[in-house]
C-alpha cells in the first residue's frame, strides 16, 4: 500500500493516554512508543482481528514508534505453522510490517519457568492439587472467599513438585501452579489464579520439550515486559485481568518498568460470527469451502472475494475506537469497499443471464470496433477496444414479452433503447422454445446513432443496456455471494449458530458472457489482491484465485452496485 493511500489513524482515548505518558514528567517521557500484535496461531485472522491489528500497528505508526508481531503459542492444542504463515501473509497484505521484530511466546518458555520458580521462592506461588471440579466448588462467591487446602504448602515442597511437573512425572490435571494473591478478592481473577498447567501435547515449535505450559494471564505480561512494550493494547474482556497483569510484572525480576495495559471494545459485525472455534467448525464440517471461502469473515476469505486493504483499513479507522461494545452493519464494510472500487476498478461489460439479441437490419458480415473508456473516474487508465456485430448478448431481464407499467427496456413495439456506446435499437419480435422460454430477441438499429446518440438529436425514452458481442464473448462462471448467516445475530444468546446459516448464501451462474478482453485478465496467486472490475449495472467482481484458469474464468461478486447502508 503506497504511503499516499494509507489511512491516517484518528485521535482516540488510547492516544490521549499515550500523550499523557509521553508528556513532560510522564511515565514514558523521552521513550519510543512500542506496541505489539499478539495473535494465537490456532486459526486465520478475521475482520474482528483487524481492529486490534490496525490499533496496534497504526498507533505505532502515528507516534513514530515500533510494533512487534508475536505469536501467542502458549497453548499447543490447535496451534500450527500453517496459521503462523497465514497470519504474516495477511498482515503484510494489509500494508503493515514488523521488520525484524517477530517473536514467539514459546521463545520465553525457559524464562517464564524461571520466573515461576522465583514466585514460589518468594512465597507468591504454590502447587495445588484441586481438580477442575473442586476448583469450581472452592471458588467462592462475592461474599465467600475461595479456598485451597494447598495454599500453605511449604515452599521447598512446591519447588520440588513444580520441577517434577516440568519433568513429565504427572498426568494432565494432576497439579497446577497457582499465584498466591488474595482468595477474598472481589476480582475473581485475583483469587489465586492458575499460572501453569500440565499438558502432555507436542508443541508446534518446541516439540516434546515441555509438558507444562503457562496460562495466558501469566505469559502475556512477561512477554510484554521482556520485549520492552510501552503500551499493551488489548480488547475489553481483559480489563478485569489488568490487576493480575500488573501483579505479575511487579513481582518478578524484570529489569524494565511496567508496561501500561489499555483496553478497547471488540468489534462485532452483524450476520457473522467472530469465534475462531466456530469458524473452524464451519471449515471442518464442510459447511464452507475452507478458511478462504469468500463468505467467511477471514482476511483470506475477504481477499478472495475481492476486498482491498484500503477498504478494510478505512472501515477500521472510520468505526473508531471506543470503550463500549458495538456491532457494525455488514453493509458499512460493503460501503467502504464500494467507495474504493468505484474509484479504482475498470469498467467492463458482462451479461450474467444471457439471451441473444439479433439486429435484423445490421449486415451479417459486418464487424465494428468501438473505443470505450476504462474508468470515468480515472482518465489516466485509458481506453480499450470492444467489437460489435449483428448478434449480441443482453440480459434476460432486459426483455419482457408483455411489459409491466413503467418498463422502459425491450419488448415488441416498445421504446427505443441504447446499447451502451454502440447504437440505438428497437425491439421488433422474439422467438421461444417449446416451453415458451425466450431464446432470441429481434431488433432493428438506427445506423445514424453510432455511439448511442441519434444524428437527429431525438430523445431516447428507453433504458441504456449493457451487452457483449456474441462473436467474441467469453463464457464465465459467476458466483454471487450473500451473507453466510440469515440471522442478524447468529452468535447471540443460546442460539445454535449452525441453524442460522443462510441456505442462499451462494448462487452459481454458468454460461454467463463477458468481454473478450478479460481473457488476458491476470489470475492472482492465493494471498495476493485480485484485480477488480465493475460489471456495468451488476456490481464489482474479481477473478477467483483458486478456481479460475485461462479459458475457464470464474468471477466472484465482491459487492453489488446498490448501496443499502444508511448514514
Amino acid at each position: 500500500m503506497s504511503e499516499e493511500l494509507k489511512p491516517v489513524m484518528g485521535q482516540n482515548f488510547i492516544h490521549d493516554f499515550i500523550d499523557e505518558d509521553l508528556a513532560e514528567g510522564g511515565r514514558c517521557e523521552g521513550m519510543q512508543v512500542h506496541t505489539r500484535f499478539p495473535p494465537e496461531p490456532n486459526g486465520y485472522l478475521h475482520i474482528g482481528h483487524c481492529k486490534a491489528l490496525c490499533i496496534d500497528f497504526g498507533t505505532a505508526e502515528k507516534y513514530g514508534g515500533i510494533c512487534n508481531l508475536r505469536m501467542d503459542d502458549t497453548n499447543p492444542t490447535k496451534e500450527d505453522e500453517e496459521f503462523v504463515d497465514a497470519i504474516q501473509e495477511d498482515i503484510h497484505w494489509l500494508g503493515f510490517d514488523w521488520e525484524d521484530r517477530f517473536y514467539y511466546a514459546s521463545d520465553y518458555f525457559e524464562k517464564m519457568y524461571e520466573f515461576a520458580v522465583e514466585l514460589i521462592q518468594k512465597g507468591l506461588a504454590y502447587v495445588c492439587e484441586l481438580t477442575p471440579e473442586e476448583f469450581k466448588e472452592f471458588r467462592g462467591d462475592i461474599g465467600t472467599p475461595a479456598r485451597s487446602p494447598w495454599r500453605d504448602r511449604p515452599i521447598e515442597e512446591s519447588l520440588e513438585l513444580f520441577e517434577r511437573m516440568k519433568n513429565g512425572e504427572f498426568p494432565n490435571g494432576r497439579y497446577t501452579l497457582r499465584a498466591k494473591i488474595d482468595l477474598a478478592s472481589g476480582n475473581f481473577n485475583m483469587r489465586d489464579p492458575v499460572i501453569y498447567r500440565i499438558n502432555h501435547m507436542r508443541h508446534h515449535r518446541q516439540g516434546d520439550k515441555w509438558c507444562i505450559y503457562p496460562m495466558y494471564d501469566f505469559a502475556h505480561p512477561l512477554e510484554d515486559a521482556l520485549e520492552g512494550i510501552t503500551h499493551s493494547l488489548c480488547s475489553l474482556e481483559f480489563e478485569n485481568h489488568r490487576p493480575l497483569y500488573n501483579w505479575v510484572v511487579e513481582n518478578v525480576s524484570i529489569p524494565y518498568h511496567k508496561p501500561r495495559q489499555i483496553e478497547f471494545s471488540r468489534m462485532g459485525i452483524d450476520h457473522t460470527v467472530m469465534s475462531k472455534r466456530k469458524l473452524r467448525q464451519l471449515v471442518e464440517e464442510g459447511r464452507v469451502a475452507g478458511w478462504d471461502d469468500p463468505r467467511m469473515p477471514t482476511l483470506c476469505g475477504l481477499r478472495r472475494r475481492g476486498y482491498t486493504p484500503m477498504a478494510i483499513r478505512n472501515f477500521c479507522d472510520r468505526i473508531g475506537v471506543a470503550k463500549s461494545t458495538n456491532v457494525i452493519e455488514y453493509g458499512f464494510l460493503e460501503h467502504c469497499l464500494r467507495e474504493d472500487l468505484n474509484l479504482t476498478a475498470p469498467r467492463v461489460m458482462a451479461v450474467l443471464h444471457p439471451v441473444k439479441l439479433v439486429i435484423a437490419n445490421y449486415p451479417a458480415d459486418k464487424v465494428e470496433t468501438f473505443t470505450v473508456e476504462n474508468n470515468p473516474n480515472r482518465p489516466e487508465d485509458g481506453t480499450r477496444e470492444i467489437t460489435f456485430s449483428r448478434e449480441v448478448w443482453v440480459e434476460a431481464e432486459d426483455f419482457l414479452k408483455e411489459p409491466v407499467p413503467k418498463y422502459k427496456r425491450l419488448y415488441p413495439g416498445g421504446p427505443e433503447c441504447r446499447l451502451k456506446g454502440a447504437y440505438v435499437i428497437r425491439c421488433v419480435g422474439y422467438e421461444t422454445d417449446e416451453n415458451g422460454n425466450v431464446t432470441e430477441i429481434s431488433a432493428e438499429y438506427d445506423p445514424n446513432s453510432r455511439g448511442g446518440d441519434p444524428a437527429d438529436g431525438r430523445k431516447i425514452k428507453g433504458a441504456t443496456l449493457h451487452w457483449v458481442d456474441a462473436a467474441t464473448a467469453l463464457d464465465a462462471e459467476i458466483r454471487l455471494y450473500d451473507n453466510l448467516f440469515s440471522d442478524e445475530s447468529p452468535d447471540a444468546g443460546d442460539k445454535n449458530f449452525l441453524e442460522c446459516l443462510n441456505p442462499n448464501s451462494l448462487e452459481i451462474l454458468t454460461g454467463s458472457k463477458v468481454e473478450a478482453g478479460l481473457a488476458s485478465a491476470p489470475i492472482p496467486e492465493p494471498g495476493k489482491t485480485a484485480p477488480s472490475y465493475q460489471f456495468m449495472r451488476q456490481g464489482y467482481f474479481c477473478l477467483d484465485c483458486r478456481d479460475s484458469k485461462p479459458g475457464s474464468l470464474v468471477f466472484n461478486r465482491s459487492v453489488s452496485l446498490k448501496d443499502s447502508f444508511k448514514f
